[in-house]
């Protein structure tokens, strides 16, 4: 096709680019051998489509190359800077020079072709691959019996399905002594599951299958392969028919177990059914009941909503109006005058005002006294008035002392002042040293 259909019914029905991607990622227990015995090695990738095993076999380290005959999907291709070409699949092939591909996958192309033109493809690969090459080959399953009767035909370029055995064998016959049966794609809660359908059975078995076949080459290269041919992929149709067949033979088991126990159980049937005829009754009772409570709860509720709304537009009303937003200055007044009320009453209101005065007392005082000249004035001043002299003392003495660092005092203090700290210092280390707790005494203060 050389318009872009094809690429549009594949992006609608195959998946998407990511889904596609992690789905190729069961092959990598084939391709990291295989690289690991070919670094660099070439791939052919046979109707590349829009490219995710280019990418995948890119990233592992091959150098791999595609064709298609599709546009679209070569423009995809291109997008993501993957190396491939228009050209048929079969022409390509030939022009491999022999044993130049590590490589040759074709995925969901076989079913596009006739059958010779397959086996052909198989000879051709075989004759291009190195010692110890793989040849991939994926197609829509048709043990899957949905995708063998009908979504297989739902692509217009499918010629027919190709049995597994008929494919398997085609490889095998030309030349292929080693080779994988893969199924892919299948619900991986099937995988485990006990419990099977009829449904399960139709459309349970892996939609997809792929024959991985390896030619032959020398046995220290081939045995890297033993664990990845080893492996069983997939689920076949004739597992899930069998698991089914258990399936039914344990349901079968368990109403012939269930009929025992209601026979056992028959003469007091009717006697349980009698009871629970009356217990449904007197349900049926409570039920109404609790339908009128509810209906008169239901009732108060909406006048109880209708109250309260009310209640809130006067609010609103209220908090709207001229009058409430004239008279906010004089509430806010009032409000001030209770406070101010309840601080008189309690006596709060002299202690408050003795307190901020004392600290401004407090703090020109030590202002005073770390100024010799502003101190000497103060001095002579306070002589005058011995009882103010006498309170401002006892106001300094008891003001909270701030506690010293263990450091030099501060250079901004008399010498007289430091050292009666240093013997403030020494008589409460001395206190400490002889397990007596420090005693707070009046001390001699620095005359102001």
């Amino acid at each position: 096709m050389s318009d872009n259909f094809y690429r549009a019914f594949e992006d609608r029905y195959r998946g998407s680019r990511e889904v596609i991607m992690e789905r190729l990622r069961a092959y990598l227990p084939f391709l990291e051998p295989l690289v690991a015995a070919y670094p660099q090695g070439r791939a052919l990738d046979l109707g590349c489509g829009r490219g995710e095993w280019l990418e995948l076999t890119s990233s592992l380290g091959f150098d791999a190359h595609g064709v298609d005959l599709d546009d679209g999907m070569l423009a995809a291709c291109s997008a993501r800077g993957l190396q491939a070409e228009r050209g048929d699949a079969l022409s390509a092939l030939r022009a491999a020079a022999d044993g130049s591909l590590a490589l040759v996958s074709a995925f969901h192309l076989v079913e596009h072709i006739p059958f010779d033109d397959v086996r052909t493809l198989i000879a051709e690969a075989r004759r291009a691959l190195v010692p110890g090459g793989l040849l991939v080959l994926e197609t829509p399953n048709p043990e899957n019996l949905v995708v063998g009767a009908s979504t297989f035909y739902s692509d217009p370029s499918h010629l027919r399905p190709v049995p597994l055995e008929l494919l398997s064998f085609a490889v095998e016959y030309e030349g292929f002594p080693r080779r994988s049966l893969m199924r892919l794609q299948e619900d991986p809660a099937l995988r485990g599951r006990a419990d099977v359908t009829v449904a399960d059975v139709l459309r349970g078995a892996s939609p997809d299958y792929s024959v991985v076949g390896q030619k032959d080459g020398p046995a220290e290269l081939l045995a890297g392969f033993d664990e990845a041919f080893g492996r069983h992929y997939g689920i076949a149709m004739h597992d899930l028919a069998s698991r089914q067949e258990a399936t039914q033979a344990r349901h079968l088991e368990q109403t012939h177990a269930r009929i025992a126990q209601v026979d056992a159980r028959f003469p007091s049937v009717l006697d349980e059914l009698e009871h629970q005829r009356q217990h449904i009754a007197e349900l049926r009772q409570a039920n109404h009941e609790l339908d009128k409570a509810i209906h008169w709860l239901d009732g108060r509720l909406a006048a109880s909503d209708a109250r309260a709304d009310a209640m809130a537009q006067r609010v609103i009303d209220l908090l709207e109006s001229t009058s409430w937003k004239v008279t906010e200055p004089l509430r806010a007044a009032a409000d001030r005058w209770y406070r101010l009320r309840a601080a008189v009453r309690e006596g709060r209101v002299g202690a408050a005002v003795k307190r901020r005065v004392l600290r401004v007392v407090v703090a020109g005082g030590r202002v005073v006294l770390r100024n010799p000249a502003a101190k000497r004035i103060a001095r002579r001043v306070l002589r005058a008035f011995p009882s103010v002299e006498e309170k401002l003392r006892r106001a300094m003495f008891q003001a909270p002392v701030v506690t010293m660092p263990s450091a030099a005092p501060p250079s901004d203090i008399s010498p007289r002042t430091s050292r009666m700290i240093a013997a403030l210092r020494a008589a409460q280390q001395e206190q400490q040293s002889a397990g007596r707790p420090p005693r707070v005494a009046e001390q001699e203060q620095p005359k102001a």
